[in-house]
């Protein structure tokens, strides 16, 4: 008889993080500091930071999974750790830059916060890719989170079996998110307000 006595007793957190991570980021996205009255340092230097930030998570994933596939399974561990630890300052400083500048509208060259036609001609087809990019990765960074957490818990419940399984899932996914960050940055760094 199997025990899954440790993975039933994250299952709770798992849903609750997987929950709550998205939420809390949908309503922060929308809360500007400004707006109640704090006075703002500007964190506009927080983007290529969070941006390299996901670069570095995806060279250490594809580092963790060599360094398993070759028998280096604490090596992985450490690894895996960082990767997460890595995720979650990514996520912090997101959320900070959003809460303390306005969104910048992908195009928008004179930067008003409009993008009027003769900017979207001039952008041609590269909005599309911009965006099918940037929804996608939004849509799996969400789905992202109760897939790393259900295979670190199998990794700590020591279910290898399990873990292997669904890390299979898993590390598509997160490197996906991970490289597609960088590239969204990239795309979108030109139409930044200074």
């Amino acid at each position: 008889m199997e025990d899954n006595s440790v993975e039933q007793k994250y299952n709770k957190w798992i849903i609750i993080i997987s929950i709550a991570i998205p939420l809390t980021v949908a309503l922060l996205f929308g809360v500007r500091l400004k707006d109640f009255g704090y006075e703002v340092v500007p964190l506009s230097f927080l983007p290529p930071i969070y941006a390299t930030i996901n670069g570095i998570t995806a060279v250490v994933l594809v580092a963790a999974v060599l360094a398993i596939k070759n028998g280096k399974r604490e090596l992985h561990e450490n690894l895996m750790g960082l990767a997460i630890t890595l995720s979650v300052l990514f996520l912090g400083m997101y959320i900070a830059y959003h809460m303390s500048a306005e969104s910048t509208v992908f195009g928008d060259t004179n930067h008003n916060g409009i993008l009027d036609l003769s900017e979207n001609i001039n952008l041609g087809v590269t909005r599309y890719l911009y965006l099918m990019l940037l929804i996608s990765h939004i849509i799996l960074s969400i789905a992202i989170i109760p897939l790393v957490l259900i295979t670190y818990v199998r990794a700590l419940a020591q279910r290898f079996d399990r873990h292997k399984k669904i890390a299979k899932i898993t590390f598509p996914i997160w490197l996906y998110v991970a490289v597609t960050g960088v590239i969204v940055y990239e795309m979108i760094a030109p139409y930044y307000a200074h």
